[in-house]
């Protein structure tokens, strides 16, 4: 699949670490996870998709404006840094589609002339049901 704004390989910092949950023998010599750090503000990324990015309320994105994305699906890290290369691509590919403005509307004058109806209708039955000389 062909992105609209592929990143750059040095523009994403990644650091293996050791997975967490349960793993056989080879859990505590192998660091096969991996984090993945990519800085939007210093990337080469369009200025309105660093904007878009930066507004998104993800929770993987700091207050600094930095992302920082956990692969340790896999056993292999090689797999994982791919899986979070692709993480990665995604957020930014959403943030890359522009969002469609809302053209605001009205109500149909048939949709008015129900709802005042049913109010009128509503207000009869309630008025029916008050006790009269009070």
């Amino acid at each position: 699949m062909r992105h609209r704004h592929p990143i750059p390989p040095e523009e994403v910092e990644v650091t293996a670490i050791r997975a967490q949950g349960a793993g056989g023998q080879n859990v505590n010599k192998v660091s096969s996870a991996v984090h993945l750090r990519f800085d939007i503000r210093a990337s080469s990324l369009p200025e309105p998709v660093k904007g878009r990015l930066l507004r998104l309320g993800d929770h993987r994105i700091s207050k600094d404006g930095v992302i920082v994305i956990k692969a340790q699906e896999h056993r292999s890290l090689e797999k994982n840094r791919m899986e979070a290369l692709v993480r990665l691509q995604d957020l930014v590919d959403a943030a890359a589609t522009v969002p469609k403005r809302r053209r605001p509307t009205k109500p149909t004058s048939a949709s008015i002339a129900r709802r005042l109806d049913a109010k009128s209708r509503r207000a009869s039955v309630k008025a029916g049901r008050r006790m009269a000389g009070l």
